[in-house]
């Protein structure tokens, strides 16, 4: 039995490895939560998608383009052509396509710029590990928005995954048109059925800029909201 468990286990062919892949500058992740990375300095990765996108170059996208662009990176997810974006190929995204969407990743540079230096002060936080935890430098905030909305139109960590409409993990090309449909809605403010870059450029989130914060002391009493309970009660 032991010899047949290992046969079988030598026979089982195995799952191909998935490799990480990091960028030094951040990108634009559209609504479908295909990344766009500047390939010079001074271009507007936005401008990018949304040029690929019109594909009639009259200025302005419709509900009809954004399905259309949606079924384009949707082909390019289904790895394996079964017509649905299973566990595995969501991996392949999060780790190899978009690993800039993962919830617990740091905000990144953009290209050309430097990380501000830290000035020392007289206080300090107790080891590295705080340090980190609190360290604004780079302008991340554990509270605030988190993997893809730090970068997108929409404020959807994983837009992939949120087409997932019955929670079964698995993404079918239906539930990725249906979320599209949704989300031209979503960015069509004015329900006008077209959508210019210029008003989607004003959705784009503003990178916090901030630098570490000055640690609480001992005993001090927290005024950040409302007020400190009288000593003594």
């Amino acid at each position: 039995m032991l010899i047949a468990a290992l046969l079988i286990a030598a026979a089982a062919p195995e799952e191909p490895p998935i490799t990480v892949k990091g960028y030094p500058w951040a990108p634009f992740i559209s609504p479908m939560g295909e990344p766009f990375r500047r390939r010079t300095p001074d271009e507007s990765p936005i401008s990018r998608w949304f040029t690929q996108a019109d594909r009639n170059r009259d200025g302005v996208l419709t509900a009809d383009e954004m399905q259309a662009d949606a079924d384009r990176f949707f082909a390019r997810l289904d790895s394996n052509h079964d017509g649905q974006i299973d566990p595995q190929e969501i991996k392949a995204y999060e780790w190899e396509i978009a690993p800039d969407v993962q919830v617990n990743s740091d905000w990144k540079k953009p290209r050309g710029e430097v990380a501000a230096k830290l000035e020392p002060t007289d206080d300090h936080l107790p080891d590295d590990i705080e340090r980190k935890r609190h360290d604004w430098s780079d302008g991340y905030r554990p509270d605030g928005l988190q993997g893809a909305a730090r970068y997108g139109l929409l404020n959807m960590p994983q837009p992939v995954v949120s087409a997932d409409a019955d929670f079964n993990r698995l993404v079918t090309l239906a539930e990725f048109r249906d979320a599209a449909s949704t989300r031209f809605k979503l960015l069509d403010a004015q329900g006008q059925g077209r959508i210019t870059l210029a008003e989607l450029e004003t959705r784009l989130p503003v990178r916090p800029k901030g630098k570490h914060p000055k640690p609480t002391k001992k005993d001090e009493p927290d005024n950040r909201i409302g007020q400190s309970l009288p000593k003594g009660d």
